[in-house]
């Protein structure tokens, strides 16, 4: 079975997406949605009814527009594929969790993280007896994206409808996948800037997460050089992604002459880039998506439930700073 797909958005993530679609065997993307740009491709449309003759919809619009495009979709049999986050406010969460269950059963919320090689290692040495019982988490991704020219008239800037644009697009991906290995935290604190002053959105953030005996920190942010590092600490050893390298120190029982502590020996050290397991965990998560639908199968409730929680989570930060 070719799955017939058609696509709301086609800049950005949706070109991402349209990307994946085109070079999967398994697709044929029929339609690409625009409310009203004229674009040269034929598979364009303005009109959102061409689109219900699909098997699939792609939701990769600006992040205020996803509950109003799920809303349009209502009457729509076939599957929905929505882009991270499912919602941006209180009032269409409570609406999304009155969908009907058949409803609920055929949406896939792409928190693609879930996907990833970042989750197969989180897996694999919290409290693993490599790195020993967790004392604290270090996450910073970050870039220059305010400095460029074309971000102050993007939609990321703009602070009316995405002043929390980092917390919804970068963070709530990190957030996901520490729930998912680590479940609820006990408390959370949301600190934001914007330091380049480009656009009236928060350009800079960072999400304090403490549980019983640690703390994660998230630090997101468009005013900085490229970086993308991961910190795990325990009692045994520690873990580092830094510069596409992952390295593991360990045991801590590691002397040198005079009995003194030193840095434990690297145990594991191997190339890890973190923009191409990006890359990967999306493709792995839209192959996992075509293959439900070529199989008609339904998304287990979990995944609908789980995303609506990391939505809840990120909500209430907004809600806990709003000014």
């Amino acid at each position: 079975m070719v799955v017939q797909l058609g696509i709301i958005g086609y800049r950005n993530q949706a070109e991402r997406l349209i990307t994946l679609a085109e070079t999967n065997p398994k697709c044929n993307l029929k339609y690409i949605f625009h409310p009203n740009k004229k674009i040269s491709d034929k598979r364009v449309t303005n009109n959102l009814n061409d689109l219900f003759s699909c098997d699939a919809i792609i939701i990769s619009s600006p992040n205020s527009t996803h509950y109003e495009y799920i809303k349009k979709l209502s009457h729509y049999s076939g599957y929905v594929f929505c882009e991270k986050p499912p919602v941006t406010t209180f009032e269409e969460l409570k609406k999304l969790k009155k969908l009907n269950e058949n409803k609920k059963r055929k949406i896939f919320f792409n928190f693609n993280y879930r996907f990833s090689e970042l989750d197969n290692i989180l897996k694999k040495y919290l409290n693993s007896k490599t790195i020993g019982e967790i004392i604290d988490i270090r996450i910073v991704a970050s870039q220059g994206l305010a400095f460029k020219k074309e971000y102050s008239k993007s939609w990321r800037a703009h602070g009316k409808n995405n002043k929390h644009n980092l917390l919804n697009t970068v963070a709530i991906h990190y957030l996901d996948l520490i729930i998912k290995n680590l479940g609820i935290m006990k408390h959370q604190s949301y600190f934001h800037r914007n330091i380049s002053k480009n656009g009236t959105s928060y350009d800079t953030i960072q999400l304090i997460l403490t549980y019983e005996r640690f703390n994660v920190s998230i630090t997101n942010s468009y005013a900085t050089p490229f970086i993308g590092e991961l910190e795990l600490i325990g009692t045994n050893g520690y873990l580092s992604i830094k510069d596409n390298i992952l390295k593991i120190h360990s045991p801590r029982n590691t002397f040198d002459k005079n009995n003194y502590f030193i840095s434990p020996p690297i145990t594991l050290q191997k190339k890890f880039n973190i923009q191409k397991d990006y890359s990967i965990s999306l493709k792995k998560s839209f192959e996992f998506f075509v293959s439900k639908i070529s199989r008609k199968g339904i998304f287990e409730r979990e995944l609908f439930e789980t995303s609506l929680l990391t939505t809840q989570l990120i909500l209430e930060n907004q809600i806990s700073k709003k000014k």
